[in-house]
C-alpha cells in the first residue's frame, strides 16, 4: 500500500463510496450466472446477504477450475461451435495454453446474431456520433446486410482465412463493418487510427503484410478537416502485399486510381456466410506502444476473444439488450476492439469520431446525454480534465440513463472518484479498470455486485488468477508487488507475428517468473480483495528501498491548479545515488517560481513520502505520450541515462516526437 491512498483506506473497515442496492445485485447478469453455475457446473452457491463473500468464492472457483468455469461461459452465452471441442483446456502451460481443441467458431456470427431476433432487428446496433453530436443509427438488419455484402466482396478479392485485412480508419461504422466482414471470412483484422503518420502505420502494417487496405481520405478533429490522401498514397506504395485498396470518402474526395469504392462493396443484399475456423485461429493483430523499437504485433484468437469479451462485457460490465455502450477510443487502441465487442451481448454500441473536448471540455457528457448511454467509458485523464475545468455533468446534462462510468488508460486518482460521485451522480457505479492491449481485456475492475472504494479497482476479474508477487515469487497482500497472472486466459496472445520460435513472446511476459505472466505493473491486492494500480513496474520510483508508483506522484502534484500534467522519473546513478526529477507542464499563465517549487515539494512530502520529494522540478513545453495516450516514462528514463534517441524510443510511436529532444540533450549533458 502506498502513502498516496492511506487517507482513504487507513481504517480497518473503510466506508465505500458507493454500493449497489439489493435489487441491483439480484438483477445483475453476474448474480444470475452465479446462481446458474452453482446449479449446473459445481460453482459455490452465492452467500445470502454477503455479495462480497459470494464473489470471492465465485472468483476462486473460476481460477481453481478453469475448465468448468469457461465451459459454463460458453453455455451461459450460448456460444455456437461449428465443430464441438474435444475438451476445454488441452494444455494449460503458459505460454502456449491450448483452449477448446478441435472446436471451430466464428466471432462475427455471434456479433451479428441479434439481427435474427425479429423484436430487435430494426433497433440500432450502432449509434454513430461526430462533432455535430447528432446520433445516426445503423440497425442490426442493416449492419448484418452490409457485413454480408462486404464479406462476399472480400472473398471475390481473393481474401481467404488467415489473410490480413487492414484499416486506416477512425471510429466510424465503416470500421466496425470492415472488422466483422474480415472475421466472417476468417481473415485477420488490423487497424490504425488516421492520426497516425505513415511511418507509424508502416511500422505496424509492414509486419503483417495486409492484402486489403480500407482507408479514409481524411478525418475531422477539433472542428478542422485533416487530409490524409498523401499518407494513403504512401501506404499503398510501401505495402506491396496489397491486392486492393477500398476508399472510404469521409471528406468526400474522389477515389484514387485503382481503388475500390466502399459503397460499391457494401451495396448488395447478401446474407453473410461465416467461415468456421479453429478456436485459436487469429482474429486480429494488435500492437504494443512500440516505444523502444518496432511495436510487438500481438495475435489474438477468434475463440479466445469471443469468450473473454462475452465474460467481460456480459458479466463484469453487465451489458445486454437495452443497454447503450460508449467508450471514447480510436481504432489504434484495444478499447476500440473491446467496444465493438459490445455487439456480442446485443448491446447498442456508440461510436464517436472526433475530439473528446470539442467544442468544449464537457463534450463527452453531451454525447452520453444525446445517445442515452447506459455505460460510459472514458480515460482517467479526461475525468481529471473535467474536474480542473469545473465541468458539472450531473447539473448540465440529463444523464438519467447512465448506470456506470468506467475509466482506464491510467489509474483513476482518488479525486477522480470523488468528482464523479459528486458531479455526475451519487448513485453511480464507478468502474476503474486495468488490463492491457496484450490480452485485449481487463485483469481487474468492474464487478456490479461489489462496493466501490475510493482509489481502488473492485476486484480481479473472473477467470483471471491475478496476484501481487514479490521478486522471489511470493504472493503479497497489502503490499506493493508485481502484477502476475498465474493461470492462462483465453485472450492471451496465441503468438507474436513473425516470432517463429516464441522467444520474443516469452521474453515479454515470462522471463522474470517462468510459466507465470508478469504484466509490468505494480499493484496492491488489499485484504478485502480489491486492487490498487500504482503504475508501470519498470518505471517505479524506488528510493532508499521505498517503492512508489508514478501514478501516486501525479495524483498528488496535479491537484495543484498550476500543473496541467507532470512526468516523474527515478534514475539509478552509477555511484549508487538516485536522481528523481519532476517535469511539469504548466497551466496557462502559471510560472515555475520558488513558491511553486516549494508547494510541489511540500505536497509530495505531506501527502506521499519525504523520500519521494523531487530532486528537481523542471518546466517543459508538454509531456510526451504514446499514440494511445500513455506518458512516456521508460523511454524518457533511458534518454536521461544517456541512451541515444534512436535506440531509446521509436519516434513514430510518440504523439509529439519533437518533445524528446529536450530529454535527449539533458541526458547527454548528465553523462558527460
Amino acid at each position: 500500500m502506498t502513502a498516496a491512498h492511506t487517507d482513504d483506506r487507513s481504517a480497518a473497515q473503510p466506508q465505500p463510496l458507493w454500493q449497489p442496492g439489493p435489487d441491483r445485485i439480484a438483477a445483475s447478469g453476474i448474480t444470475r450466472f452465479h446462481e446458474w453455475a452453482a446449479r449446473h457446473h459445481g460453482a459455490p452457491a452465492p452467500v445470502p446477504g454477503d455479495p462480497a463473500a459470494g464473489y470471492a468464492a465465485l472468483h476462486r472457483w473460476s481460477v481453481d477450475d478453469l475448465p468448468a468455469f469457461w465451459q459454463s461461459v460458453t453455455e451461459w452465452f450460448d456460444v455456437r461451435f461449428g465443430t464441438p471441442p474435444s475438451t476445454v483446456l488441452g494444455d494449460r502451460t503458459m505460454p502456449g495454453a491450448q483452449w477448446f481443441p478441435g472446436a471451430t467458431v466464428n466471432y462475427a456470427e455471434h456479433a451479428l446474431r441479434t439481427a435474427l431476433d425479429p423484436a430487435r432487428a430494426g433497433t440500432p446496433a450502432l449509434l454513430h456520433v461526430d462533432e455535430t453530436h447528432e446520433p445516426v443509427p445503423l440497425t442490426w438488419t442493416e449492419l448484418r446486410r452490409q457485413v454480408g455484402s462486404l464479406a462476399d466482396a472480400l472473398r471475390d478479392l481473393g481474401v481467404r482465412p488467415g489473410d490480413r485485412v487492414s484499416g486506416y480508419l477512425p471510429n466510424i461504422p465503416q470500421a466496425a463493418v470492415a472488422l466483422l466482414a474480415t472475421a466472417a471470412v476468417g481473415g485477420v483484422w488490423t487497424s490504425c487510427a488516421p492520426d497516425f503518420g505513415a511511418r507509424s502505420v508502416l511500422d505496424r502494417f509492414q509486419q503483417v503484410e495486409p492484402v486489403v487496405l480500407f482507408a479514409v481520405d481524411g478525418y475531422r478533429y477539433g472542428g478542422k478537416e485533416h487530409d490524409r490522401t498523401a499518407t494513403v498514397a504512401e501506404l499503398r506504395r510501401a505495402l506491396p502485399s496489397l491486392r486492393a485498396t477500398v476508399h472510404v470518402p469521409l471528406l468526400g474526395t474522389p477515389a484514387p486510381d485503382g481503388a475500390r469504392l466502399w459503397d460499391d462493396l457494401t451495396a448488395a443484399d447478401t446474407e453473410p456466410v461465416f467461415e468456421q475456423v479453429p478456436f485459436d485461429h487469429p482474429l486480429w493483430v494488435l500492437y504494443s506502444s512500440g516505444t523502444t523499437g518496432l511495436p510487438k504485433a500481438l495475435v489474438q484468437s477468434q475463440g479466445g476473444i469471443l469468450l473473454e469479451h462475452l465474460k467481460q462485457l456480459g458479466l463484469h460490465s453487465d451489458l445486454g439488450p437495452g443497454d447503450r455502450f460508449f467508450w471514447y477510443t480510436s481504432t489504434g487502441w484495444m478499447m476500440w476492439n473491446f467496444l465493438i465487442s459490445g455487439l456480442l451481448t446485443g448491446t447498442t454500441v456508440i461510436t464517436y469520431d472526433g475530439s473528446p473536448g470539442h467544442p468544449a471540455t464537457d463534450a463527452q457528457w453531451r454525447i452520453a446525454e444525446r445517445t442515452g448511454a447506459t455505460f460510459y467509458g472514458t480515460s482517467a485523464a479526461y475525468v481529471m480534465a473535467c474536474r480542473k475545468a469545473d465541468v458539472h455533468p450531473g447539473r448540465d446534462f440529463d444523464l438519467s440513463a447512465l448506470t456506470c462510468v468506467a475509466t482506464t488508460g491510467s489509474p483513476l486518482p482518488p479525486d477522480g472518484f470523488r468528482w464523479l460521485h459528486e458531479e455526475v451522480a451519487k448513485d453511480l457505479w464507478i468502474a476503474s479498470v486495468s488490463g492491457g492491449t496484450d490480452v485485449c481485456s481487463c485483469f481487474a475492475g468492474a464487478v456490479p455486485t461489489l462496493p466501490v472504494h475510493i482509489g481502488e479497482l473492485q476486484a480481479p476479474c473472473l477467470g483471471t488468477d491475478l496476484q501481487s508477487w514479490d521478486p522471489q515469487g511470493r504472493p503479497l497482500v497489502g503490499e506493493v508487488g508485481e502484477l502476475v497472472v498465474t493461470n492462462p486466459m483465453p485472450s492471451m496472445p496465441v503468438s507474436f507475428w513473425n516470432d517463429l520460435d516464441g522467444a520474443r513472446y516469452r521474453d515479454s511476459y515470462f522471463e522474470m517468473y517462468p510459466g507465470v505472466w508478469r504484466h509490468g505493473d505494480w499493484i496492491t491486492v488489499t485484504d478485502r480483495g480489491s486492487v490498487v494500480i500504482h503504475g508501470r513496474s519498470d518505471s517505479t520510483l524506488n528510493r532508499q528501498g521505498v517503492r512508489m508508483g508514478s501514478a501516486d506522484i501525479y495524483e498528488a502534484v496535479e491537484r495543484l491548479p498550476e500543473i496541467r500534467e507532470s512526468l516523474v522519473i527515478g534514475l539509478e546513478l552509477p555511484d549508487g545515488g538516485y536522481w528523481m526529477p519532476l517535469f511539469v507542464h504548466l497551466a496557462d499563465g502559471a510560472v515555475l517560481d520558488d513558491d511553486l517549487r516549494a508547494r510541489i515539494g511540500r505536497t509530495v512530502r505531506e501527502q506521499l513520502s519525504p523520500r519521494h520529494v523531487p530532486d528537481e522540478v523542471i518546466a517543459v513545453e508538454a509531456v510526451p505520450h504514446t499514440l494511445t495516450g500513455k506518458r512516456l516514462e521508460v523511454p524518457v528514463k533511458r534518454l536521461l541515462q544517456g541512451t541515444e534517441l534512436t535506440k531509446a524510443v521509436n519516434p513514430g510511436s510518440v504523439d509529439r516526437p519533437e518533445l524528446l529532444d529536450f530529454y535527449a540533450e539533458l541526458g547527454r549533458r548528465r553523462v558527460r
